[in-house]
Formats: C-alpha cells, structure tokens, sequence
C-alpha cells in the first residue's frame, strides 16, 4: 500500500529543492504542529528562512518553476509560481528568538523520503501564546492537549526500552 503523505507532491517537491540546495529553513506555524501530529487543519505551509538573501535559495525555488517575491509596499515576501501557492513566508515568529536560537532545538522528521526541519510543538505553543490572536487561543488546547498525548506516549516507550518487565535490575556487589 502507498505512504499518505501530509504534502502534494508539488509542495514535496519544492521542499525537496529547498533541501537539495542546502537551504536553511523551517516548517513553522500549524503546518509544523500538523507534521507532528497535532490533528489541526490550515490552508497554508510557513517557512520560515534563516536568510532571504541565500544565494541558493533563487535557484532552488527556480528548479521547480518557483519564485521569490521580494516585500513591496505592504506586501510582505512571498513566493509565486507552480506549486508554491500554499506557502507563506514567515519572517519571525511572536515569543521566539531569532532564527538561529530556534534552528538548534527543531526537530527533525522525515515526510516520505525528505528530512525536513519543523519547529518543535512546544515552541509552537509559546509563539501562538504570544501572539494571542482569537485563531491562536482557539487552537492552544488543541497543542496542549497534543503534548500531553506524545509526553504520555514517549514515558510508555521509555519505560518499555529500560525493562520490559517493570521490575529494576538488581546489582549485586561482591563483599571483598
């Protein structure tokens, strides 16, 4: 049976450039709570970019017929083109620090094939915290509750892989 993956294939594919280019960003935002299993719903895919000014990044997006649209007026940057419509740039994010502070506690997690960089769900929380719009305290539960899920389901795997059992192993030391 064929993998369901969250993405189209042409957002796959214009990660999957981004990757290949040596681009450094970050899946942000409800789509990066989504990738980790949030079970939130959005129209749209925040990345988050450590430079806008990589050179890389043109030809990256140029490889999948993308392109960056530079902030005019009050147009904020965007990327335009076949397969970018879902994505929104995201320049900072409310509550975080800057992008290089944030890059060293992403996590990592595989779509398909691809590696991608997803800012962490309680890192989420703290940004949707701080910008208190009325869609982010509607959706603060949602994350909360999630992190509880995965915290509660990573202590059941922790404890499975120190002793199946239960019991502690018993060290026995020999009386010299």
């Amino acid at each position: 049976m064929a993998e369901v993956l969250p993405l189209s294939e042409s957002e796959l594919r214009l990660l999957e450039a981004l990757v290949r280019h040596h681009v450094r960003f970050m899946v942000v935002g409800l789509s990066a709570a989504a990738l980790q299993g949030a079970p939130v719903v959005t129209e749209d895919v925040d990345l988050w970019f450590e430079n806008l000014n990589d050179p890389r990044l043109i030809p990256a997006l140029r490889s999948v017929g993308a392109a960056y649209l530079p902030p005019f007026g009050f147009n904020p940057p965007m990327l335009g083109g076949p397969g970018s419509e879902p994505f929104d740039v995201v320049l900072t994010m409310n509550g975080l620090g800057l992008f290089a502070e944030e890059w060293k506690f992403a996590r990592t997690i595989h779509v398909g094939r691809l590696r991608l960089k997803v800012l962490s769900l309680e890192r989420i929380l703290v940004s949707k915290t701080a910008a208190n719009r009325p869609k982010d305290r509607l959706v603060i539960p949602v994350l909360q509750s999630t992190l509880r899920t995965l915290d509660v389901r990573q202590a059941r795997r922790h404890k499975q892989r120190v002793r199946p059992s239960g019991r502690k192993k018993r060290v026995l030391k020999r009386r010299t």
